[in-house]
Formats: C-alpha cells, structure tokens, sequence
C-alpha cells in the first residue's frame, strides 16, 4: 500500500504573513534502505535471460517458444528462486510429472495441435515452495525493516520544504506530517523507506500529483492542486506502492486491501459482543508553546501555566472569552508562534526556542495583546489541522448556568400595525355574526 524539492516552501518566505497550506501538530514515526539490483532470470527451459523489472518477457518467452504457463505469477513471492527451482526439477523428471497438460486445438489434425504445460499450486510441491518463498521474504522484510528502525545514519532531505534531516527516519516522516499535512501512516510500517522516498521525489519532479497523478504545466500549478484538492497523500490504489508496506507481505497471496477487508468482516460479525469494558483511548492535546502533551485540559492549562506562566483559565474569565473567542485566540498564538514572532511585541526570532525565551524573559507570554489583533475571522479557522485543544474548549460553566437561569428573554410581538382590518375580517367574526342572525 497505502500523500519536489522545494514545490511546498510557504509562500517563498517573502511573505511571511501568509500560511498556504494547512500544518498537523507532531504524530508519530519512519526507513532506510539501498535496493540491490535485482539479477537475471534464466530461462527454465533454455540460455535466455531476462532482468527482473521484465520478467513478463521471459514469461511471454516460455509461453511462445516452450508452451509453458505459470499461472498466479504475481502470488510469487521470489520469482526468480521459484524459476530457478523448476529449472533444477525439471531436468530431473519429466514436465509432465509436474504440470497438467492443455491441448488445443483438439479437434484439428495432429499436426495442428498443441500441448501447453499449466504450472499451477494445485501442484502439492509448487504450493509448499510459493509458501517457502513467501515465508523467506517475510523474514527478509521484517529484518530489513528492523534494521530500518534502528539505524542512525539516516540523511535526507524533506521533498517539499528542503530542510535537511539526519538520525533517524522518523523525523522525517513527523515533519512532513507535522508541517506539511503529508501522512504516508506510521514509519514503523514502511519498509524499503530510501526507495519509498525515491518513487515519490521522482514524482513530484515530474510534476505529478502523488494522489491522483495528474501532471501539471508548472510547481506552483502542483503545490495548490494538493493543497486545494487535498491531495497530499499517496494513492492507495496504486500497487507501485505495496512493497513499502509491511501489511502486503503478511499473508500469502492476499493484498493489503484483502487483509483489512477480513478485519472489518470480523468487526461486524462480533456487534452482539459486550464492549461495556471498552476504554478509549484519550487523544493528547499539545502545548501552545511547546511540544508537551496531555490527555485533559486541566494538566496542559496546568503545564503552561506552570511552565511558561500562561494562565489560559485565568486569562479565559479575565475577559469573559466565549467559546468561539477562545478558538480565535488559541489559532492566533498557534499562527503567531509557528511564525516565531513574539504575538505582543512582533519581533521576529530564528527558532522557536528564542522566541519562547524571549516572552518568558519579558513576560509577553503572560498577557494579550489588545483584542481587535487577535480576535479576527481568519482566526475562526485552525493553524493546525489536528489540534486536538480545540476540541476541549468550553464556554464557562458560571456563564451557562446564567443563561439557563435567565428570565429576561426577549418576546418578539405581533404586527398590530393593521390590528383593525385584521378584525373585520376575521372568520370568526363571520361565524359570529351567522349566529347572532339566526
């Protein structure tokens, strides 16, 4: 399974008010890994090789020239191990021990008829060697990717930003997820991550769209297609990518999609269980000024204030902030300290860690700025996609319980401006007059 250097750099840095694409605060973890050329495969039957990237070459080459068909080419884990394990057998025994034999043709005279040979699982031997070979390869990937996980040495650089990374492939992938909404899953389930990396760099070079896989004039043309389409994430359909995930090698003969599909069915065949003792599990909220998280808005209000001596509670009934006043606010500080720029004095810093230095220091960070800055429509909408802390904002409780005690309310009266006319012809007043009559 399963979204060009440089193409998504934030409006050129020359202006830097603006932020083109939506940001994710941190996630999780990402590989390493230099590909060996694969060899040749010889041919079973002959001196004929072909590379593996063409191996339907030598699949059309046997077919033509020595009737052979090897059905469920694609369930074959290591082509050419199981192409040079048939080439051994055969010489030992006969083709036909092994393989059903297909005439066509049937009904024309000898001359014109052909025999093909079917080298099918069916076969007990071809079944235990593709699992051998699945099972080798599942060894070798869980390996690689162990090795992936662990190693140090890894360097590369972001494809859409061009910062430089170094340690662990990891930070990378949480930076492009983090800063530049680019979620490819988990590290820890890719694996090859060097050639991962390579198929998606050469693609966005040849101005493609890593999900639909449109081509475009120009970078700028491709940055705001993803952008606006929300197109950065990879395509899950396309199969160039199975072999970076460890999911497509757990199960013989099946494919990601196969898997989930039997998870999902297993789901819905157990509704009638009792989920009573289900626990969720919390999603973290994360510091305005730092990357500390925490499961409820009482320990992260608790940290700032701690910590950088943000008071958001205080600051929330000081000034009476509302539910959406407070999202505002929280988007302003997030935008402001994204953009290292001190939100009361506007000065800009290199990295975070000045600017939370210098507010610390001068006690900025400890009062707002005059209301009319922050409490803008452009704040309505968030600097980070997944920022969990505006979920668990709240109006005050002291204001709600006002509201619902409240009997001043408003009663909006009738339209008497025609009170008269309204009375003469009223229906009722006809029924009346009927009955006065009789």
């Amino acid at each position: 399974m399963a979204a060009s250097s440089g193409v998504f750099a934030a409006a050129d840095r020359g202006d830097s008010e603006c932020i083109l694409e939506p940001l994710s605060l941190p996630e999780s973890p990402g590989g390493v890994a230099a590909v060996e050329e694969s060899p040749s495969v010889p041919c079973i039957f002959c001196e004929e090789c072909s590379p593996r990237a063409e191996q339907d070459q030598l699949l059309k080459h046997m077919i033509i020239e020595h009737k052979l068909v090897i059905a469920d080419v694609k369930l074959v884990a290591d082509f050419r191990r199981y192409i040079l394990y048939w080439k051994k057998r055969f010489t030992e025994q006969p083709i036909t021990d092994f393989c059903s034999v297909i005439r066509t043709n049937s009904e024309a005279p000898i001359e014109e008829q052909d025999n093909y040979f079917l080298l099918c699982d069916v076969l007990p031997e071809d079944r235990l060697l593709r699992e051998q070979l699945q099972q080798k390869r599942l060894r070798e990937i869980l390996e690689q990717q162990q090795r992936e996980r662990n190693d140090t040495s890894f360097h590369s650089i972001c494809m859409f930003c061009d910062k430089e990374f170094t340690g662990n492939r990891s930070v990378l992938f949480n930076h492009m997820a983090r800063d530049h909404a680019f979620n490819v899953g988990l590290p820890d389930n890719i694996v090859n991550c060097n050639e991962f990396l390579a198929a998606l760099q050469k693609k966005l070079d040849n101005l493609q769209c890593l999900y639909c896989e449109r081509t475009f004039r120009d970078k700028n043309t491709l940055k705001d297609h993803m952008r606006k389409k929300q197109h950065r994430r990879i395509n899950a359909k396309n199969t160039e990518y199975d072999r970076f995930y460890i999911i497509n090698y757990l199960e013989f003969g099946k494919s990601w999609e196969e898997v989930q599909s039997e998870d999902d069915r297993e789901l819905l065949d157990n509704v009638e269980e009792d989920w009573s003792d289900w626990e969720e599990h919390p999603v973290c909220a994360v510091c305005l000024f730092c990357e500390k998280q925490a499961d409820t808005t009482e320990k992260l209000c608790l940290h700032m204030k701690e910590a950088h001596g943000f008071d958001l509670l205080k600051i929330k009934t000081e000034h009476g902030l509302k539910f959406y006043q407070q999202v505002k606010l929280v988007n302003f500080i997030r935008r402001e300290i994204h953009q290292c720029r001190c939100y009361n004095c506007k000065e800009m810093f290199q990295c975070k860690t000045e600017l939370i230095s210098h507010m610390e220091i001068t006690k900025h960070i400890t009062f707002l700025p005059t209301k009319s800055t922050w409490d803008q429509p452009q704040y309505y909408f968030p600097t980070y996609e997944n920022d969990t802390l505006l979920c668990t904002l709240s109006d005050s409780e002291d204001e709600l319980t006002a509201k619902d005690q409240s009997e001043d309310v408003p009663v909006i009266s009738e339209d008497l401006s025609d009170l008269e006319a309204l009375r003469q012809s009223s229906v009722l007043n006809q029924l009346l007059r009927e009955e006065n009559s009789d």
